[in-house]
């Protein structure tokens, strides 16, 4: 295997794990938004309930 086939299977290597860590950023941001839409609602339904 010649040098340039390794900086090739490196450079493919490094593609797919910034791939990895972008899909994986994507999730930790759609779960973040869903926490927070559940804390929202929660308040909204505790407010509604309490003021009655």
């Amino acid at each position: 295997m010649g040098i340039k086939d390794q900086f090739q299977d490196k450079a493919k290597e490094l593609a797919e794990r910034a791939k990895a860590s972008g899909k994986q950023d994507e999730v930790s941001e759609r779960a973040s938004q869903a926490v927070d839409q559940a804390k929202d609602k929660a308040r909204d339904t505790f407010d509604e309930k309490f003021s009655k």
